[in-house]
């Protein structure tokens, strides 16, 4: 059975090689940063894909507390949260983490994917109603289709067609209105003072994905609400720890404190999954007390990102328009965005190109991330690659 098995997939990998769009994994053999090295080329890469939006993945204070968290605790919890894996870590960070979403209580998971296919499940049941953008990230939409709730999808921030949905849920014991804060692929962000009005008017409570938002959105970066204004007045907030609050890994939620009671109740993910290693809870710890004492981050990147856009356009390429730190460019072919971040790479920078199932057919593209690391001489090296690589491969 094996042998059979082994040669039907082997078969769908030849398929995708054949068509160009086979994945190919690249091996980093140093710290994250905006320069890398790499096992597949000699030399330094710049790199323009991570999610290390504050470029504390490698700070010497996140690393630092770290390294005197595993001496602490050790290497791991060895244990779920309700039988013996809450640490004295685990307290301290959820409290930081309930003061910058601007709520009473917050609970981690080992990532924000269980932190949404932990959270979705649980409170949304047989009698409830999810209403979900079209466009929202897998483990949102993963999460929505682990529930028994009934499941409503809305056009991607159409606020008529999210009000048609909120009306047709209406009479539903719970209704959610579920959304990413900053949408991973397009590089927007939610229309959440819309969204909040429609959510009041039909009783309906809003669950809001801000992993590329905390650390990025608002004046000092504590995500969409804060760009909004909307601070507190949100009711769940999910995010994760692997972007810009230290890169490594972890999620959370963020509520009222009667929901993470609950939640620590009947979660899966927290009754059935070891808790957040001690190292990550004290390094986001401090990648938190980071971007509440350094915000001159927050606004260099939010310069650093509008540099990066507008060289693009003068250079002739189309990115999408956002006020986030993703700047995607449009190709059309999954093949041929994976060839152009082949070309890329060869040239120095390393991005990856996104396609089909990641993005609808036909709408692959190189994804921009930007980074508050990035220097003026990266960032006009990055701008000169671009144009070179564009000009040869016919997009601009």
């Amino acid at each position: 059975m094996t042998a059979a098995l082994d040669e039907s997939l082997r078969s769908d990998l030849a398929a995708m090689e054949k068509a160009g769009t086979l994945k190919a994994f690249r091996h980093i053999t140093g710290p994250m940063d905006t320069e890398v090295t790499m096992a597949e080329k000699t030399g330094r890469v710049l790199v323009l894909s991570s999610n290390n939006y504050l470029g504390l993945a490698d700070h010497p204070e996140v690393v630092a507390a770290g390294k005197k968290a595993l001496d602490d605790y050790g290497a791991g919890t060895a244990s779920v949260r309700f039988i013996c894996g809450t640490f004295s870590i685990h307290d301290q960070i959820e409290k930081a983490l309930a003061r910058l979403s601007h709520t009473e209580s917050a609970l981690t998971y080992v990532s924000c994917w269980t932190a949404n296919t932990g959270l979705i499940p649980a409170v949304a049941g047989a009698d409830d109603v999810l209403v979900s953008d079209e466009l929202n990230h897998a483990s949102l939409i993963d999460g929505c289709r682990g529930a028994k709730a009934k499941r409503l999808v809305y056009k991607h921030s159409d606020m008529n067609d999210l009000e048609a949905k909120l009306a047709e849920a209406k009479g539903a014991r719970r209704i959610f209105v579920v959304t990413d804060g900053v949408f991973s692929m397009e590089g927007d962000i939610a229309k959440l003072p819309e969204i909040a009005a429609l959510a009041h008017k039909f009783d309906a409570s809003i669950i809001l994905d801000d992993s590329h938002g905390v650390g990025v959105m608002g004046k000092h970066g504590r995500g969409t609400a804060e760009h909004y204004g909307l601070e507190g007045q949100i009711d769940i907030v999910t995010g994760t720890l692997g972007k810009a609050l230290g890169g490594a890994a972890g999620g959370y939620v963020a509520g009222s404190k009667t929901l993470v009671d609950y939640l620590q109740q009947v979660s899966r993910p927290q009754l059935f999954s070891n808790a957040l290693p001690a190292t990550i809870a004290a390094s986001a710890m401090k990648a938190i007390d980071v971007l509440e004492h350094e915000q001159g981050r927050v606004e260099h990147l939010h310069a650093i990102t509008r540099k990066m856009r507008d060289g693009l356009k003068a250079r002739g390429f189309k990115p999408l328009e956002g006020e986030s730190a993703i700047v995607p460019i449009i190709v059309g072919d999954t093949a041929f965005a994976i060839r152009m971040s082949r070309e890329l790479l060869a040239e120095g920078i390393f991005i990856t190109g996104f396609g089909y199932p990641v993005v609808p057919e036909g709408t692959a593209r190189l994804r921009i991330q930007m980074c508050a690391a990035l220097t003026d001489a990266q960032i006009d090296f990055a701008l000169a690659t671009f144009e070179k690589v564009g000009r040869k491969l016919g997009v601009i």
